[in-house]
């Protein structure tokens, strides 16, 4: 009601409400009409969001572009350092950044982390007051240097103290990244030294020296001698082609020599694989030369003197419990005695037969012994299926006919 009376007296005093002419009461000089701009609001609809993605696609050209090494990746994050001084569309590069790392060779560059940590704007991301803290002050930043930190995890890549310096300087002392530098600065160096058997960071390049490695790494017993029974190299045949000899290495302790000495001619024995082990993200396959278990050692003497009523000597662990069960649901299997392993190229009879004869220099029980070959399809063998026979043409068109019959007789 207010505003009403104040609109009505407004009527009253305007020159038009008197009758007086506009013109007369500005004078004989010509004046533009007066004209009065209102605040109007957009209409209603769906958000206008401006993405930044445009700002991002040359970058992600010169990623697609430019040799892929660690020094045109730096040179990318300098050149939009230098470009833009406000850094605006950071989390984009940055997220570009971490989906290009391994392609360019730098997911385990601790600096190159530090790197893509310098984008961020410093000292704008810091809360001012416990509110700001209390509602995650500008979410989608720290969620993005979250996303650093857990890549640096997953590579097993540990922190140092310019990291930290870079977090604080970009989010303060009380948000997410901070928290999760603390915790990967905790656990960290706790579980990297818990593995007795360590994986080396970069691992042998010779398929000779890493298959050394793999087998000392399955081998129980360190008395165990690694033998090289064919180095790999290429031999030119008569007619111009060239021919690749693959490499064999195997291993054998003298416990398993003493073992295959006294193992029964008549009774074959079995080459087995391949096996898979992984060493990080490189898969290696070893085979085995073994036989099946004897059925006299499995079955025990029972002397005339026992009595399952009256044992003949107690078992019991005075710091257990009567309450406490230790019972498993687990399948036990009688495997037989393994005596040696080695480590190929490929999977063939061939090659795994060269092993044999190398087998047989210091264990000359196996040339009276019948060896079989139990073997699967490698890596790089493809099982292929056996091919079904041709059907005649009548009987693939009466199949062809059956679900029709069957749709007429419903």
């Amino acid at each position: 009601m207010r505003t009403l009376r104040f609109l009505l007296s407004a009527r009253h005093l305007s020159p038009r409400a008197k009758g007086i002419p506009v013109l007369q009461t500005l004078g004989h000089k010509a004046q533009r009409p007066m004209t009065c701009s209102l605040h109007t609001s957009q209409p209603p609809g769906p958000p206008q969001t401006t993405s930044s993605a445009g700002s991002v696609a040359p970058y992600e050209d010169v990623f697609k572009k430019e040799q892929r090494n660690k020094s045109n990746f730096v040179e990318v994050l300098d050149l939009y350092c230098k470009r833009d001084t406000r850094r605006r569309g950071h989390v984009e590069i940055i997220e570009t950044a971490l989906r290009w790392m391994p392609e360019f060779g730098v997911e385990k560059d601790l600096e190159v982390y530090n790197k893509l940590l310098d984008v961020f704007p410093k000292e704008i991301f810091i809360p001012q007051n416990f509110i700001q803290r209390m509602f995650n002050h500008y979410p989608r930043q720290q969620e993005c240097a979250i996303r650093v930190l857990e890549q640096m995890e997953h590579y097993g890549i540990t922190p140092n103290k310019q990291t930290c310096f870079l977090l604080l300087q970009i989010f303060g002392d009380r948000s997410h990244p901070i928290k999760k530098y603390q915790r990967m600065m905790y656990w960290f160096p706790r579980f990297k030294y818990t593995n007795p058997f360590p994986v080396p960071a970069e691992l042998p390049a010779d398929p000779v020296e890493l298959s050394r490695m793999c087998l000392h790494r399955i081998a129980a017993d360190l008395d165990s001698r690694v033998a090289v029974y064919q180095m790999p190299y290429t031999e030119k045949c008569d007619d111009g082609k060239e021919q690749e000899h693959l490499h064999i290495v195997g291993i054998q302790s003298p416990s398993q020599v003493s073992l295959l000495a006294a193992h029964d001619p008549s009774t074959p024995v079995y080459v087995e694989g391949p096996f898979p082990l992984w060493l990080k993200k490189t898969c290696v396959y070893y085979y085995i030369l073994r036989a099946d278990p004897d059925p006299m050692e499995n079955e025990e003497e029972i002397d005339n003197e026992r009595s399952f009523y009256y044992p003949l000597s107690l078992d019991i662990q005075l710091d257990r419990d009567l309450g406490d069960d230790d019972s498993f649901d687990v399948d036990d299997v009688v495997e037989g005695p393994v005596f040696a392993m080695c480590m190929a190229g490929s999977g063939d009879e061939r090659l795994l037969g060269k092993w044999i004869r190398g087998l047989q220099e210091t264990n000359p029980i196996l040339g009276q012994t019948p060896v079989v070959f139990r073997l699967n399809s490698g890596p790089q063998e493809l099982s292929v299926p056996q091919e079904k026979e041709a059907q005649p043409k009548q009987e693939v068109e009466e199949e062809e006919r059956e679900p029709e019959r069957h749709r007429m007789e419903q």
